[in-house]
């Protein structure tokens, strides 16, 4: 025992024994007492009221909810990663100095697990959980509330909505209800259940805060539920419930620094995942559907640049060769605002819409070309998830390949030959080379020598000569719209002339 232990033992039998002493003391000359009549015990009255109660949601939906572990074939070797298996509630009440069996050491090395959770929506099996939490897993165990431990089928899984769906062999299991996420409004109570750190059935609650986020450019087809409700690894999979004990949504991620809670939580709506749900059954897999254009946000200097009545929806930057877009007529500089009369208000509100649909779709694009309205009519191709962006260095504008130009913007071009608009995947004829800024305007716009100007506006430029004229007429405050590609990005950027 240490000497702060015995102190702190002998400070405590100090404080107690007197008390005991005392007592005894007093008993020996005390007469016999009759004893004290009993005290009815009355229930306290409630001194909060009006605040929410999920116990019996808690109850009904419960049974519905499982744990799940997917164990991968890799065994871990360094003491690192097991040490970043243990919870840090757990590798607090380690002693200094502990050291975790590793190479050379003693003791068993583990199999590689991902532990997460996960709710039941058919009475003969089928259970909803995370991509993340199954990906690559060699075998899958669902842990049911009464203890059972069934081996679970990954009938399919979809990495970009990050929905797993799995099958164990069973009948008669407890099921949740699904829900209507798209009713969904900020300020509502939302509860989830699941099994944070490996705390199996934990029940958090909170509000929702946003619906419709964009949570990450990897997962732009999902319209993200954003609460503030307690969410912690191994929550992954597991259900985000309304008051009424239905599912609308799937907790799937965090935003934190720390690795830990943090206050925002993001769920993928229910309405999406089940969706992608008749298709893992059929096929395994989730098609989408591609309209084929890039796009980005209305700024407010894309209003000015364009002639826009305000800064709702999704300016397109770039439009894939081939494409449906390309197809209908969709080029850089247009500004979708709806799809089939639903509005597009944000540049992230555009890719989830179109992606829910099945490829064949026929689609109207209500859009502002030149600051006018008008309908294109455009039929949806599937969504290749394997295409990627061609990324290229930018060209060093060292050595002129043509005649040099100037214009009052200050930026002097010069023109590509057809070896470098082949290494940037343009087509023959397009672009100018920046080769220098001159305006302060223009570089705070992120405008650099290398980059590659393809429209100033609408209209595309093919020479120095060209885009000197198209800039010929720009007024001191005049805001231009400059569509330029660096590294595989195509990008409008904004300048405002320079006064005086």
């Amino acid at each position: 025992m240490t000497p702060h232990a015995r102190h702190s033992l002998l400070a405590l039998l100090i404080l107690t024994t007197p008390l005991a002493a005392c007592a005894q003391q007093a008993e020996a000359p005390a007469p016999v007492a009759a004893v004290a009549p009993a005290v009815a015990q009355s229930a306290a009255p409630q001194l909060v009221t009006g605040l929410p109660d999920f116990t019996q949601l808690v109850e009904q939906v419960g049974p519905g909810v499982v744990n799940v572990e997917a164990t991968v074939g890799s065994r871990r070797s360094t003491q690192a990663s097991e040490e970043a298996d243990i919870p840090e509630i757990f590798r607090r009440m380690l002693p200094p100095g502990f050291q975790m069996p590793g190479p050379g050491q003693q003791g068993p090395q583990r199999r590689g697990t991902s532990m997460g959770s996960g709710f039941i929506i058919s009475a003969d099996g089928y259970v909803l959980t995370n991509h993340h939490v199954v990906d690559g897993a060699d075998e899958v165990k669902v842990t049911l509330p009464d203890r059972r431990e069934l081996t679970a089928k990954v009938v399919g899984s979809d990495q970009q909505y990050d929905v797993a769906l799995l099958k164990v062999e069973a009948k008669g299991l407890p099921t949740v209800r699904i829900g209507n996420s798209a009713s969904l409004k900020p300020g509502q109570w939302v509860v989830a259940i699941g099994s944070p750190l490996g705390l199996d059935h934990s029940v958090t609650a909170g509000i929702v805060s946003a619906v419709g986020r964009s949570a990450s450019a990897e997962q732009r087809y999902v319209p993200f539920i954003q609460t503030d409700v307690a969410i912690n690894q191994g929550n992954s999979g597991g259900p985000l419930l309304n008051t009424r004990g239905e599912v609308v949504g799937i907790n799937s991620q965090i935003f934190s620094v720390s690795g830990g809670y943090m206050g925002i939580s993001f769920a993928i709506p229910i309405d999406l995942a089940m969706g992608a749900v008749d298709q893992l059954k059929a096929t395994g897999r989730v098609s989408r559907g591609q309209l084929g254009v890039q796009v980005g946000a209305v700024t407010s200097d894309a209003v000015k640049g364009f002639g826009l009545p305000d800064n709702r929806g999704a300016l397109v930057n770039d439009v894939v060769a081939g494409s449906p877009a390309a197809k209908a007529g969709i080029g850089p500089g247009d500004v979708v605002r709806s799809v089939n009369g639903r509005a597009i208000n944000d540049s992230s509100d555009l890719p989830p819409i179109i992606g829910a649909m099945a490829p064949g779709t026929k689609v109207t694009l209500s859009i502002l070309r030149d600051g006018k309205p008008r309908d294109i009519s455009v039929t949806l191709s599937e969504l290749d998830e394997g295409e990627t962006v061609a990324r290229s260095a930018p060209l060093a504008p060292d050595t002129p390949a043509g005649p040099v130009g100037r214009n009052a913007l200050g930026i002097q071009s010069q023109a590509l030959d057809a070896d470098s608009r082949k290494q940037l995947g343009l087509e023959s004829g397009d672009g100018v080379l920046v080769s220098r800024v001159e305006s302060a305007a223009a570089r705070e716009a992120g405008l650099s020598p290398g980059m590659v100007i393809l429209q100033v506006g609408r209209n595309k430029v093919n020479s120095p000569a060209a885009l000197d004229r198209e800039l010929a007429g720009a007024k001191p405050g005049d805001t231009v719209m400059l569509l330029v590609r660096s590294r595989g990005v195509t990008r409008f950027l904004a300048v405002t002339v320079e006064k005086g």
